[in-house]
């Protein structure tokens, strides 16, 4: 069969001849050339996707070039963002904040106080309080767990909240 080169690569037989012809190769070319970790048989598809979506630019002649450097600049372009990828992995964060260092100590001074005040509460009190607010069981979970009823739970949350509310006056609390 002859190669006519005003064939119109946008007809899907004439499509399915060109990927036919050149899928292996495509692929090929990617494997040998990069190995199997920028996936050749994906990059081959990419290339063919962008064939297909530039067809009325493309001749039948030029097909199998463009394939070529299409699957070899995507698959360049995979390597260049690896790279971008594993830099920004090196970069170490920074060991510094925004905030005052009046703001860092009333920080560490409040939450100093609140373990303390949390300490002094009876057992369960702050089990009760803790289940509830750090890890946000419901009333009635907390009552299943402890096997007390609600109303318990619910007396030993608040008079723990008053308690800590009392020994962290000096902090705005809600």
């Amino acid at each position: 069969m002859p190669k006519d080169l005003s064939e119109n690569i946008c007809e899907p037989t004439t499509f399915e001849r060109i990927y036919n012809k050149y899928i292996d190769d495509v692929h090929d070319f990617l494997y040998y050339k990069y190995g199997a970790q920028f996936n050749p048989r994906d990059k081959a598809q990419d290339a063919f996707i962008k064939l297909w979506d530039n067809c009325k630019k493309v001749t039948f002649a030029k097909a199998k070039s463009f394939l070529f450097t299409v699957a070899n600049n995507m698959t360049l372009n995979e390597i260049k963002h690896q790279k971008v990828v594993l830099n920004h992995t090196k970069t170490k964060p920074k060991h510094y904040t925004n905030e005052t260092p009046e703001f860092v100590l009333e920080e560490q001074e409040y939450l100093n106080a609140y373990n303390k005040a949390l300490s002094g509460l009876k057992e369960e009190q702050r089990v009760a309080f803790l289940l509830n607010k750090v890890e946000g069981k419901k009333h009635s979970e907390i009552a299943e767990f402890l096997g007390v009823t609600q109303k318990v739970v619910e007396y030993r949350i608040y008079t723990a909240f008053n308690t800590l509310k009392k020994e962290l006056e000096g902090f705005k609390i809600k």
